[in-house]
């Protein structure tokens, strides 16, 4: 297959440009994505449009990652309301976060078709607002701006858009044609809500330069449930490790819907269309096992993250759901239950805190007597261990690496108790 094929059989042909089959045929292209750097990290929606660009190296053509310095002052507008205005200090750690981010996917080092990251900063932080408007600005009607999805939904609400929003078009179109004239750039991709921005920079070399450039859009990564991918009840799953964990990461693909997983394997894994279809078949005829969501959890996260944190957060794993305690370490312990409630005790004062003691201490009941209760009850857990008598003591040797002790009231209520010097 060629990379439209490709594009193509993954499901990632929304819209296209007349004539890119074609090209892409004949000919080694380079095509460009924008990242904008409104956080120090990707996230797992952007994993998407990194693919797309390390799927297009691997085929022999040439990716440009743009990291928007430049439209990251003015923002693509929102589908409700005006983006946050970001200083240009915050915009430059961004993109420091971002850089090592795209190298997991792509080839910087090759010497064919080497990977490029550039800052449009570069040229539209040259530019003066009268040479802009006519150089650029001249060659759009308000009228075919305000036909934009984006603008036009804008529009409709209470608030409207403002000028600096609504100049962004004019911004990205800039971008092509600049890329264009410096680097051959002859396809811009990304997603759906991304066409009418990419649709304007081809309008623009077209009248500019009287060349034909291109444009493909994939659709827009949702659940099956509607949902925006990425989501969860915490919060955005980014690649930062230090924002979400590797474990958790890895819990997140895991849990994808029996109705998702087949169609995340083709945009997110280099796994083959024989292997995805046999994947296929696991989710019809024995979804209980969800051999295609561990799959997917396991390329991806060693994708993101690398085979030693896939490791981790399998033995994590492991752990949540009925392995033992004792043979984690502490590491995965404070992993797996990192958003826990912690309370810290001294190593010196444990023997002090009889079993009720302590259980009330960190949380687990409001107060001694009600840790008495659950005790009699069989319902307090030491370590996955049964607490039988209200009155017990526990020592350093008791604890996992001797550092941290996880209460445990049920099935699922927990309270981690970290001892200190």
């Amino acid at each position: 297959m060629n990379l439209f094929e490709e594009f193509d059989w993954r499901g990632l042909v929304y819209h296209v440009t007349e004539g890119l089959a074609a090209a892409l045929a004949k000919e080694r292209v380079t095509a460009y994505i924008g990242f904008d750097p409104t956080a120090s990290s990707l996230h797992a929606g952007s994993l998407l449009t990194m693919m797309g660009l390390a799927r297009l190296q691997r085929f022999g053509h040439s990716p440009i990652a743009i990291v928007g310095g430049g439209t990251g002052m003015i923002g693509d507008p929102k589908p409700t309301q005006e983006r946050p205005l970001l200083s240009l200090e915050d915009i430059e750690r961004n993109i420091e976060g971002i850089k090592p981010q795209l190298a997991k996917l792509l080839d910087f080092d090759t010497k064919i078709n080497p990977a490029r990251m550039i800052n449009n900063a570069d040229w539209l932080a040259g530019f003066d607002l009268l040479g802009f408007l006519r150089d650029t600005g001249k060659y759009f009607t308000v009228n075919y701006m305000l036909e934009k999805e984006a603008i036009s939904r804008r529009l409709e609400g209470e608030d409207g858009i403002s000028y600096t929003e609504f100049s962004y078009l004019l911004l990205q179109a800039r971008d092509y044609l600049e890329l264009f004239d410096r680097h051959h750039c002859t396809l811009q991709m990304g997603g759906s809500d991304q066409w009418g921005n990419i649709t304007a920079g081809i309008e623009l070399i077209r009248k500019l330069r009287g060349k034909k450039a291109h444009g493909l859009v994939w659709p827009l990564m949702t659940t099956a449930s509607g949902a925006k991918f990425g989501k969860t009840e915490a919060g955005t799953v980014w690649l930062d490790p230090e924002r979400t964990s590797p474990f958790k990461f890895y819990q997140f693909f895991l849990n994808t819907d029996d109705r998702d997983v087949i169609g995340y394997l083709k945009v997110f894994t280099w796994l083959d269309r024989a292997m995805i279809d046999a994947l296929e078949r696991t989710v019809t005829e024995a979804p209980e096992k969800r051999e295609a969501q561990r799959t997917l959890a396991r390329e991806v996260t060693s994708m993101v993250h690398g085979p030693n944190e896939l490791d981790r957060a399998e033995r994590a794993s492991k752990v949540l759901f009925g392995g033992s305690l004792a043979d984690a370490s502490v590491d995965d312990i404070l992993m797996v239950f990192d958003d826990v409630p912690a309370t810290i005790v001294r190593v010196s004062e444990l023997a002090s805190f009889a079993a009720n003691a302590l259980v009330a201490h960190a949380g687990l009941a409001a107060s001694k007597g009600e840790a008495t209760r659950l005790i009699k009850q069989g319902g307090i857990y030491f370590n996955d261990r049964r607490v039988t008598d209200e009155r017990s003591t526990f020592t350093v040797a008791d604890a996992i690496g001797g550092r941290v002790i996880v209460l445990r009231k049920g099935q699922r209520d927990r309270r981690i108790v970290k001892l200190e010097a």
